[in-house]
């Protein structure tokens, strides 16, 4: 049984620490980190997070930092794999490598809506990426990666409320060099990598790094005979490294990234998995099952997941390619005393999709690729940070101030249709689940017999069979090319002073004030003339309510076709930093802070969330008149933390306490039908469990009382451990209690809590496990005098138990897991090459990333079985699951 109640701290204690004691942030134990360019004897990581290069342990803000040996040794080749090395940090994806989320604490921002920003931001080399998913890509050689945890936006160009991600890339070098790996794993795994460096002259260098991965894929479409989540990619980036003089430096960058990949599949949950899926896949409990399977799904899909077989509609594919380029200029100017610094970056990113999107074999929901009018999203933004840096008053004042200006315009297009099977799945559904179950025959029209239908036009009307007859022919139609854009500006000045009051005490001052504006427009082309039909028709009032939720499922209607909607939000925020930190002694440091985080609000771009589906567009005044309901506001984060840090050559440790209240979260939800956008806030009176029930109208708060609706608040732990050169330990553990508010509501007017989300009230938010800790342990020894040495590396992640679905319901429920990664292998001398065998996810440990409510398959909410814990009746649940064992050989070389 893979899930059961959640284990007790010392368990979870216990398990990582018997492991070895192989897990935590990998923190840099012999790292060669650079700090203006110049080796540190110390050996200590050096990092950029406060914009000076600093020793880890005297920066008083909670970071992880990963150094390359590191992320070489876990096989870190984007940010997903940084799960393994930061405990406070947890990155997944979703229904494409577009969709990736990163959460820090338990704080993220679910990534399949592009009209949500990312509560953890990611900056690679300085710029920001439009969204999360990004760093799902090949990124080349590494220097190292920051993990700044809390609220960040005096410091960056762009704000975050809950953390950041910042990648640096390896600078070209004035010394020639170059390096080559050759990786070959299971799944046919190749990847190819190759990096060159060198001066072209005295004042100029130049890096180029190139990277080749391909991979059969880890699910089998047992329909269709071919694989799906494979990996087929290539990236390549240039730099040039102008150094004129000492006080002058130009970094031009120019990189480009191609993903063409069949992804992402997902499978049916079952009991065996998550025993609260009960009698869900039961055809003789859940008469869902029953059309589906009478419609061509095979038993076997709806248990057994992780056999990872998966049955795909014949002539459905999840096909994806993705493009990512962009240049960036980085200009560093020293005037004295004072340094003035420049980034100007413009990206283009653009992800067009196709999906089988009701994972299974009956084709009910699809979207095509059609190299330009299918699905796509694409992000082309401008950015320019500013920054002028210096000392004054003998070096007793650090300060820094800044300005930062982006211009975003986001583009999404959509297709998404019904399949040719919807229509008989839908009046089947109906008639399965109804009175109507004795005249249910999947081969005849509108899924009832003669009989049937006659007793349909004589107990419920003409109109009523007419309407089963018009639903049993809505397939292939919907969106003929929905068109979403977004135009974003983003201004702000930030400052950043560090006050020395004592040779130990300082005093750190942060402020930033940001103007956001957006303009929003959308168009839609939709040629479901059914839902307006049966809209109109005189239906009897106990099947109404099922034909033409059905009809007009996801707002698929005619209504909208050639209807065009615009809506524009302007908002401004003040956030800021204070920290008071101590050095007791010069590798004992404790600190506190107050942090303000921001996150701007926006629009929710899927036309489902513009009215309900069983009402007309004509009875809410038209599309325009509720364009408003796309709408959400900014999130605030007001955060508190208390750190101790000490670090030495070989120890180090770093205990934080935090405490983070967020305002109006945002909140991404997938009820089975539609994507729900709220801001998630607390009601300071009691609602009596009026946010608990299934009804829309209770639940309201007064405005006035309205406060807080998630808190996040817990204890991290990091420590290093380096007894000799060649030996490494680390460890860490993070607790973290992010949770919602009991009482709930859905703004900060004080609406109702949307029914779907019934079931979070006073619950740990989703992806957010209580207990993680993370290790590793390292040991380099040489082998006599030969000049080899050999390497022995392992890691580990253990994750407390976890809901994975955004609205809790029980059946999303993961178990308590372990994943162990290790690599051993021989160098020569000066480490000019090395052979490694390596494996990710030793144990093949089996688990889920993110559970769902499967698109459009609820059965109905009668008995015999209805789980009483959410609304909906007897959804089916499926999830994306976690990547199986992979093993291989890598070879390397460097000169």
């Amino acid at each position: 049984m893979r899930f059961s109640t959640r284990k007790s701290c010392l368990h979870v204690l216990a398990a990582a620490t018997s492991i070895l004691a192989i897990s935590a942030p990998a923190h840099a134990q012999d790292a060669t980190a650079q700090a203006n360019e110049e080796e540190v004897a110390s050996g200590e990581i050096i990092v950029t997070a406060t914009r000076r290069a600093e020793a880890l342990s005297d920066v008083p803000i909670a970071i992880s930092a990963v150094n390359s040996a590191s992320l070489q040794n876990s096989g870190a080749n984007d940010i997903r794999q940084l799960n393994q090395l930061a405990p406070s940090l947890l990155v997944s994806s979703t229904g494409s490598e577009a969709n990736g989320s990163a959460r820090i604490r338990g704080i993220g921002t679910v990534g399949d809506n592009p009209g949500l920003e990312s509560s953890v931001a990611v900056f690679i080399d300085g710029v920001y990426r439009s969204r999360s998913g990004v760093g799902l890509n090949e990124l080349g050689e590494i220097e190292r990666v920051e993990v700044l945890r809390g609220p960040q936006g005096t410091l960056f160009g762009r704000n975050a409320s809950a953390g950041l991600i910042h990648v640096i890339s390896k600078k070209p070098s004035f010394t020639f060099g170059g390096s080559g790996e050759v990786t070959y794993g299971n799944y046919d795994y190749l990847r190819l990598a190759a990096a060159m460096t060198g001066p072209i002259s005295d004042t100029i260098a130049v890096r180029i790094d190139q990277v080749y991965s391909s991979r059969d894929g880890f699910y089998n479409d047992v329909i269709n005979q071919r694989d799906v989540n494979d990996r087929n990619r290539y990236f390549v980036k240039g730099q040039v490294l102008f150094e004129p003089s000492d006080t002058t430096s130009l970094r031009l960058i120019g990189d480009y990234s191609q993903k063409k990949e069949q992804c992402c599949a997902a499978v049916y949950i079952d009991r065996a998995f998550n025993p609260t899926i009960g009698g869900l896949n039961d055809p003789a409990q859940n008469p869902i099952i029953r059309v589906l399977t009478d419609l061509g799904q095979p038993a076997a899909g709806f248990s057994n997941p992780f056999s990872r077989n998966i049955w795909v509609t014949p002539g459905r594919d999840y096909y994806g390619l993705t493009k990512d380029g962009g240049v960036s200029l980085e200009i560093n100017q020293e005037f004295g005393a004072v340094k003035l610094t420049s980034i100007t970056g413009y990206r283009e990113y653009k992800n067009e999709q196709a999906g089988d999107v009701d994972y299974s074999a009956v084709d009910i929901l699809y979207r095509s690729f059609d190299g330009g009018g299918g699905y796509a999203r694409q992000f082309k933004t401008f950015t320019q940070e500013l920054r002028l840096q210096g000392t004054t008053f003998n070096d007793r004042l650090d300060w820094l101030v800044g300005g930062f200006f982006s211009s975003e315009r986001l583009n999404l297009s959509d297709n998404i249709k019904f399949g040719n099977q919807y229509g008989r799945f839908a009046t089947c559904r109906i008639v399965a689940g109804s009175a109507l179950a004795p005249f249910y025959s999947v081969t005849s029209p509108g899924c009832l017999t003669p009989t049937g239908r006659a007793t349909v036009a004589g107990g419920f009307g003409a109109a009523t069979l007419s309407a089963f007859d018009t639903l049993d022919s809505v397939n292939n139609r919907g969106s003929l090319g929905d068109k979403y854009s977004q135009l974003s500006r983003n201004f702000a000045v930030f400052t950043h002073n560090i006050f020395t009051i004592t040779d130990g005490l300082k005093l750190t001052l942060g402020a930033r004030y940001t103007w956001e504006n957006k303009d929003f427009n959308a168009s839609f082309a939709n040629n479901n003339t059914a839902c307006p039909a049966i809209q109109g028709a005189t239906l009897a009032p106990a099947l109404a309510p099922f034909l033409i939720g059905l009809a007009c499922q996801g707002n698929s209607t005619s209504e909208l076709n050639g209807v065009s909607i615009t809506s524009k939000r302007k908002e401004s925020e003040f956030t800021g930093t204070a920290v008071l930190s101590y050095k007791f002694t010069p590798d004992l440091m404790a600190y506190a802070s107050y942090s303000r985080g921001y996150k701007a609000g926006g629009f929710n771009l899927d036309r489902s969330a513009l009215k309900n589906p069983g009402v007309t567009f004509a009875s809410v005044g038209g599309a325009q008149a509720v364009v408003g309901r796309l709408q959400f506001d900014p999130e605030i984060n007001n955060a508190m933390e208390i750190g101790i840090k000490y670090g030495t050559r070989p120890f180090s440790v770093s205990l934080t306490a935090f405490r983070q209240d967020f305002e109006n979260f945002q909140l991404n939800t997938f009820n089975g039908s539609v994507f729900l956008v709220q801001n998630v806030n607390g009601c300071e009176t009691d609602l009596a469990g009026a946010d608990r029930d299934a009804s829309v109208a209770t639940g309201a708060c007064a405005a006035d009382s309205v406060g807080w609706g998630v808190r996040s608040q817990g204890i991290e732990l990091e420590t290093s451990l380096n007894p000799t050169d060649n030996l490494a330990f680390n460890f860490g553990v993070t607790y973290a209690k992010t949770q919602y508010r009991d009482d709930l509501v859905a703004n900060s007017a004080g609406a109702p809590l949307d029914p779907a989300l019934r079931v979070i009230p006073g619950r740990q938010l989703s992806n957010a496990p209580i207990w993680v800790t993370t290790s590793s342990a390292s040991w380099t020894p040489e082998i006599g005098n030969s000049g080899l040495s050999a390497l022995f590396y392992v890691d580990s992640r253990l994750t407390d138990n976890f809901n994975t679905g955004s609205d809790l319901f029980p059946q999303k429920a993961q178990d308590t897991y372990i994943v162990v990664n290790a690599r051993v292998g021989l160098r020569g001398p000066e480490q000019r090459w090395a052979v490694e065998l390596w494996a990710q996810n030793l144990f093949d440990k089996e688990y889920s990333q993110v559970a769902f409510n499967t698109p459009f398959q609820a059965g109905p909410t009668s008995a015999p079985y209805v789980y009483p814990a959410f609304p909906g009746g007897r959804q089916l649940f499926s999830m994306f699951l976690s990547e199986p064992r992979t093993y291989g050989v890598t070879g390397r070389v460097k000169f």
